[in-house]
């Protein structure tokens, strides 16, 4: 099995590291030549325009999209919860992948400052809390009917799952905790055996 972490911008080494920690073969993806060989891929958080501006420099927008539309497994964290989103209510101009029936806010909790931690219920991996890191994360305002809630904070969601995506507003890469990578590689493991 082979993970890509997309390698435009963003927490990339953090991912890279927690899949190494799980002696999983993971590699940056910043081609298309790239993109065709993995099996799964992650879209770290960072700045979500400027990695937008990158995946359709690079040819990859299109067809990422139509990959994850044919069920390829996919999972982002913060900015990459913000680019699989079907709508970005604070900045509707935003292009997004459209991929997982969720609208969110950029920001919604807050400006670099405003940045915290907190111990997350995630039933799908456990009793045991989730220390999740929260920096300028997209806040959730709206699910659609598909969209399972893994984990809420506040009683607003703040990871979820739609098919084969699957979406978190905080940092999972930043905690010491590797459920949340071992999740998505299981749902990787799934899709292939579809």
């Amino acid at each position: 099995m082979r993970i890509g972490v997309l390698g435009m911008q963003g927490d990339i080494e953090e991912h890279l590291a927690v899949f190494k920690r799980l002696n999983v073969d993971a590699f940056r993806v910043k081609s298309l030549k790239a993109l065709n060989t993995v099996d799964g891929l992650v879209i770290p958080g960072g700045e979500s325009t400027t990695i937008l501006r990158l995946l359709k420099l690079t040819g990859l927008f299109g067809k990422l999209k139509d990959m994850i539309q044919k069920g390829f497994p996919v999972f982002g964290t913060c900015a990459g919860m913000i680019l699989l989103s079907k709508e970005i209510t604070s900045h509707s101009e935003q292009d997004a992948l459209n991929v997982l029936d969720i609208s969110v806010n950029r920001n919604g909790y807050g400006r670099q400052v405003e940045s915290f931690e907190v111990d997350l219920s995630i039933p799908l991996i456990g009793e045991k809390p989730f220390k999740s890191i929260f920096i300028r994360a997209p806040l959730i305002v709206r699910t659609g009917k598909g969209v399972k809630i893994l984990a809420r904070y506040d009683g607003t969601p703040v990871m979820v799952r739609e098919g084969n995506v699957m979406a978190s507003s905080f940092h999972p890469e930043l905690s010491n905790d590797l459920r949340i990578h071992e999740l998505f590689l299981r749902m990787v493991k799934d899709a292939s055996r579809h």
